[in-house]
């Protein structure tokens, strides 16, 4: 009987724990206003991907994903009535080192954080600068 009163607190604690931990867990949320995966070249025209966009006001942050093949230099601009933005973010590798192996990963440098004044319709432009044969996908997040 006390071996069944102990499994049976032991599992309650389990549980206790198991349900606290997944409360205290970050919401999980992909708050994407824009996303856009360019892998192909006939997303852009002229050379660059252009698309209009409203958002609200507030801060919002770039997050891409590269990789090796991606343009160099990739230069957003983003223009509405009271906002102007233009980045040209630079491909950079990082170097991983472990004891067995080494890696690199991809990441665009330059000023991902902007912030919007007041809701407005927006046009995005994404220039590769002649370097359409790579992928990258473009977010802009709200923050």
């Amino acid at each position: 009987m006390n071996k069944k009163i102990t499994l049976l607190f032991i599992a309650i604690i389990i549980a206790i724990i198991i349900t606290s931990s997944l409360s205290l867990e970050p919401a999980q949320t992909d708050d994407a206003v824009f996303h856009i995966t360019l892998a192909d070249s006939d997303l852009y025209v002229n050379g660059v991907y252009t698309k209009a966009l409203v958002l609200e006001r507030g801060e919002y942050f770039f997050r891409f994903v590269p990789n090796g093949s991606s343009p160099e230099i990739l230069s957003i601009t983003l223009n509405g009535d009271t906002f102007d933005f233009s980045e040209d973010f630079e491909l950079i590798g990082v170097l991983y080192q472990t004891a067995i192996s080494e890696y690199f990963t991809w990441e665009y440098d330059g000023q991902k954080n902007i912030t919007i004044p007041e809701t407005q319709e927006l046009v995005i432009i994404i220039n590769p600068n002649n370097e359409t044969s790579g992928s990258v996908s473009v977010d802009i997040l709200a923050n």
